[in-house]
């Protein structure tokens, strides 16, 4: 009997060393598998943070399109209403002035209308030619969009 106590024992105290060896490796394995889940919960921070860097810096970017933007369409939209005051004018008859001196308005439309297609040409994108930049006097600049084809031009108020 004594005999059986002490295999009991033994049996038990090896089945204890065995468990807890069991429950080390098992620590072991989960410490490893928390080190690679914290690695990639870095690495997934780092680039989170690279992307709201990147679409601060794009945020930037659309602010600063958008004001250059306003700031064109304001000017397009002063150029707009001096072109209406100029053909709009108390007493004025478009048509038969047309009529009678058609060759004149010809004239004028036609080169009105190349510098309107130059205006739209600028508003999209296209550079101011040197003479343009350089224009300064009332009969240099283009009269359809002053502001934005000539940047050096200064009306004069009298």
């Amino acid at each position: 009997m004594f005999g059986t106590m002490k295999m009991v024992m033994v049996v038990i105290m090896i089945g204890g060393l065995a468990g807890a060896g069991m429950y080390v490796m098992k620590l072991r394995s989960d410490n490893a598998i928390l080190k690679a889940n914290q690695i990639k919960l870095e690495e997934a921070v780092s680039s989170q943070k690279e992307l709201i860097a990147k679409q601060q810096e794009d945020f930037k970017e659309i602010l600063k399109a958008n004001n250059k933007m306003n700031e064109l369409v304001s000017a397009l939209k002063k150029d707009l209403d001096d072109l209406d005051k100029r053909f709009n004018k108390k007493g004025r008859d478009f048509g038969k002035l047309a009529i009678e001196k058609t060759k004149t308005i010809q004239r004028i439309i036609n080169g009105a209308s190349d510098k309107a297609i130059r205006c739209v040409e600028i508003a999209g994108g296209s550079p101011l030619t040197e003479k343009e930049i350089n224009a300064t006097k009332k009969s240099e600049i283009n009269r359809e969009c002053p502001s934005i084809a000539n940047p050096n031009y200064v009306p004069y108020n009298n």
